[in-house]
């Protein structure tokens, strides 16, 4: 992706995806707003089982331990950005790298909405489980 990043939403979508790939924590949770949501995937989930999203930062710190820890990396690979109001909306595949050298790839539409003061209000990943798992293998 060769957007320009100065949009506020765009920025933090870029730092997020940043974090997670350094496996940062304590940083990714930092960029959110305290009153947060998380909802990945949207709708009910083997991470959201009643498909209401994960409020708030102890619920955010939550979802990373039950998703993102899960992996020994995450590569991103965003092939369009779309800017508007206090929102963005990245296209492009989101690579975990599991343990037993397993990768699977999840293709979706990531939406990040963020408040006055550039913290995540809302993070909304569209992607759909069947897809991503069809794509496992070894690597």
């Amino acid at each position: 992706m060769t957007t320009t990043v100065t949009h506020p939403a765009r920025l933090a979508a870029q730092r997020s995806m940043d974090a997670v790939t350094r496996g940062a924590k304590d940083e990714w949770l930092a960029l959110f707003a305290e009153d947060a949501v998380v909802e990945d995937p949207v709708g009910p989930s083997m991470f959201d089982p009643d498909g209401t999203g994960h409020h708030g930062r102890a619920a955010v710190s939550a979802f990373w331990d039950k998703a993102i820890a899960l992996a020994e990396r995450f590569e991103f690979d965003i092939i369009d950005s779309f800017a508007a109001g206090a929102e963005v909306a990245n296209v492009g595949t989101i690579s975990a790298f599991l343990p037993g050298g397993i990768r699977i790839d999840t293709e979706g539409v990531f939406v990040y909405r963020v408040d006055e003061a550039g913290l995540i209000r809302s993070l909304r990943a569209f992607w759909e489980t069947d897809r991503a798992v069809a794509t496992m293998r070894r690597v």
